[in-house]
């Protein structure tokens, strides 16, 4: 009991803690927080457009019982009053009489009662008229949208703004490109909501009371990603859709070249091609394709940073197949510029550093979390050092690996083919020997020749309590490492030279053995790889 208990403590600390409330929201909405990321257009509806009425003039509005008419008159008759078009369809003027207004157009309304004005008043009486207050319609909202009904709203508004209210279309299942209304049990407008998220076109016309907007269900889709601005799940509107098409509505990036689409075929088999950009107009992609747009340049030089002690450039170009050796010959070196000590740092060599610790790490939160206890003191304890290891795991996922390439002596920096994003550090000269970890007092010390690594381990006040001293890293400015066990029985001291760096690790205790190998290994790498030493 006690172990289902933790590990729903566990779950709850770890696997629940990055759904925050807007995602719970749109789970709720719509069922799938994927599919709602994923399509393109469902981020429209989430209530922007159902709580806006806009008054907009309509010349083509029909008049309808229950709105109401602002009337003025002045001249040799002075009046200015609402009037409300009566169950008749009639409003009232005074010393005019009724004037019929039920179904005629907006921008026919003040000719219509000048009509009736001027029969009264030959001359000298001026007539305007506005709509004050609309009466509402009712639209039927049905198909795949989530929650179908009858909403009312202004004959003037928008179909986002009833389709809003509705909740907005379903993603998993409901079309964009595919929205009928009908009138009268007639097709009477085709829209494509695609029109509007891409280009800003909105069809704009008068509802009335018993129009229907009617949702399609959505035909073939196609995803897209990579080096565009919309990455999303598009609908196809017809059964087949181009690639160029794809790619304008994906918003391709000018760095795109290329694009991968991946093909499920009927046969259970996975067709893969590759496109240039000059073939996108002829492709014709298929409903479920998946389509991945490229950057794919082809560059017949690279570029080198240059950091550290050195006068020349901090950027050169190089031609593809350069070697170290012939960065080495363009450098323009100081009087202080160490360059027998060069380093090198790969983008590459990092994420292979960065993908062995994090493997590491995983393999220690699976060992800390599964690991059962016999008793109740046991569990105690166990708790107390998983909450521990929990903390090491969290503070090693943030180090960054350098990717340093180590250059041994004997190798031929003209053997060593430079890469594009290569970084080279030129040393300067110093005669400083660093010693840090678990040790007194951590710090950086002045060379002497004759002093060897106990002698500067001495300097640094001795080892701390929780020093492991079997393991004791010298680094050399060439990337090198070499480990030193000054135990009892130590022998074949490394050479400390200029520039060196003396890393004393901490000890890992525990009582599992395959749990404290595991977190020495990972304190091995990562010192290895950053020069730091990671508490615990």
């Amino acid at each position: 009991m006690k172990k289902i208990i933790l590990t729903l403590l566990m779950s709850a600390m770890f696997g629940f803690a990055a759904i925050d409330t807007g995602a719970i929201a749109v789970i709720e909405r719509n069922g799938s927080l994927d599919a709602q990321e994923s399509v393109f257009g469902s981020h429209m509806f989430r209530g922007n457009f159902a709580n806006v009425k806009r008054h907009a003039y309509n010349p083509d509005y029909r008049i309808n019982i229950g709105d109401v008419v602002l009337l003025k008159m002045w001249g040799a008759f002075e009046f200015e009053q609402p009037l409300t078009v009566d169950s008749q369809g009639n409003i009232f003027v005074p010393k005019v009489g009724t004037v019929k207004l039920l179904g005629v157009r907006n921008g026919d309304m003040v000719s219509v009662i000048t009509q009736h004005v001027k029969k009264i008043y030959k001359d000298n009486v001026f007539v305007y008229a506005d709509m004050d207050a609309y009466q509402n319609v009712s639209i039927f909202v049905t198909g795949n949208v989530n929650k179908p009904g009858l909403y009312e709203g202004l004959s003037s508004d928008s179909l986002i703004q009833y389709l809003d209210k509705a909740g907005g279309i379903n993603p998993q299942y409901g079309s964009f490109r595919k929205i009928t209304v009908l009138r009268d049990n007639k097709p009477y407008a085709n829209i494509d909501l695609y029109d509007f998220l891409i280009d800003g076109k909105m069809e704009l016309f008068a509802f009335r009371s018993g129009d229907v907007i009617l949702v399609d269900s959505v035909g073939s889709y196609i995803s897209a990603k990579g080096e565009a601005l919309r990455t999303f799940r598009f609908e196809s509107k017809n059964e087949n859709m181009s690639l160029k098409e794809l790619a304008k509505l994906a918003g391709i990036k000018p760095t795109a070249t290329n694009a991968i689409v991946k093909s499920y075929k009927t046969d259970n088999h996975l067709n893969i091609n590759y496109y240039a950009l000059s073939e996108f107009e002829n492709i014709l992609l298929h409903a479920g394709d998946e389509v991945e747009f490229l950057p794919e340049h082809l560059a017949d030089e690279i570029r080198v940073s240059i950091e550290g002690e050195h006068d020349g450039l901090h950027t050169l170009i190089f031609k593809k197949g350069s070697t170290l050796q012939d960065l080495k010959e363009k450098l323009v070196l100081s009087r202080q510029s160490n360059a027998e000590a060069i380093q090198i740092f790969r983008k590459s060599v990092a994420k292979v550093q960065k993908n062995l610790i994090e493997a590491q790490l995983k393999e220690l939160e699976t060992l800390a979390l599964t690991t059962p206890s016999v008793s109740p003191e046991e569990a105690n304890t166990r708790a107390q050092e998983t909450k521990a290891i929990l903390e090491f795991i969290e503070r090693a996922k943030k180090i960054e690996p350098k990717g340093q390439i180590t250059i041994n002596e004997k190798t031929a920096l003209k053997s060593i083919i430079l890469e594009e994003g290569d970084i080279i550090n030129i040393p300067a000269r110093n005669n400083i020997v660093i010693v840090q970890g678990e040790v007194g007092v951590p710090g950086a010390f002045t060379y002497m020749k004759e002093q060897n690594i106990d002698d500067y381990i001495k300097l640094a006040g001795g080892f701390s309590g929780r020093a492991n001293k079997s393991k004791i890293l010298v680094i050399k400015a060439s990337g090198k490492a070499e480990n030193y066990d000054a135990g009892i029985f130590s022998f074949g001291k490394p050479a400390i030279d200029e520039g060196d760096a003396i890393l004393v690790l901490p000890k890992a205790e525990g009582k599992n053995l395959q749990f404290t190998n595991l977190v020495s290994q990972i304190l091995y790498h990562v010192a290895i790889a950053t020069k730091v030493i990671l508490d615990i």
